[in-house]
């Protein structure tokens, strides 16, 4: 779904429909795994958002607007399968450590924008990184976040362009009081596993260890400490 120039967007990226048809193409391809992804597409609910650069805050306004938008649609309106992706045109040459860097300082500076705005942190999650129940706050609404781009060792975060792809943890809960999350589940780690040649040792239910590990799709060790911290003081 394009997000169209409104008086809340009022600009999108010269590369919106080129950046947004190259993600779609790559979700719909037969080898991509996550079911989720494929369904919004089908759907239509798979929102795209066309940025400058990863590494760069020129347009870390517009991606909180997209945000807090995307969070009060799914308030008004709760459903499965919706995504919100940030594409950005560049830098294409980023290394997983490099990549890692620039996913946490657009994390931190989206998540700072939500303090300075007066929201609140969702309060079904935890704000501490270390925390086992972790997930980030945007809008009220917590998102797990899924990072891909050019240099992933994992296949499946293999993408022409860096993308953040913010997935609201509502759903995940929706999911399991359906019966619906570990199938799902499952056979998304079949499918990766098919195209990997193994499953990826960073996926953990949530509880049962930070998801912050999982965000850049880097294989990080028992030592790695994740560089966000939440500015909004303590949350619930």
């Amino acid at each position: 779904m394009t997000i169209p120039a409104t008086p809340l967007f009022p600009w999108v990226h010269d590369a919106q429909s080129a950046l947004e048809s190259l993600l779609q193409q790559h979700v719909a391809a037969r080898d991509f795994p996550c079911v989720g992804a494929k369904a919004a597409l089908a759907r239509g609910t798979l929102m795209v958002l066309a940025c400058t650069r990863i590494d760069s805050a020129w347009d870390d306004l517009r991606i909180h607007d997209a945000l807090m938008r995307f969070a009060a649609d799914y308030r008004a309106q709760p459903g499965l399968f919706r995504s919100f992706a940030v594409v950005f045109d560049g830098p294409d040459a980023l290394d997983e450590n490099a990549f890692e860097a620039a996913l946490w300082q657009r994390l931190q500076s989206l998540s700072d924008k939500d303090v300075w705005r007066g929201q609140s942190y969702d309060a079904r999650v935890s704000a501490d990184p270390d925390d086992p129940h972790f997930s980030l706050s945007f809008g009220g609404e917590a998102f797990f976040v899924v990072g891909l781009h050019p240099a992933a060792s994992r296949p499946a975060r293999r993408f022409a362009r860096p993308t953040l792809v913010f997935n609201l943890h509502d759903q995940f809960e929706t999911l399991r009081a359906d019966g619906r999350y570990e199938t799902m589940r499952e056979a998304i780690m079949v499918r990766d596993e098919a195209i990997a040649g193994s499953r990826n040792p960073m996926l953990a239910r949530h509880g049962e260890m930070s998801e912050a590990r999982q965000y850049s799709g880097r294989a990080v060790d028992p030592q790695w400490r994740c560089p966000f911290q939440y500015g909004g003081g303590e949350a619930a």
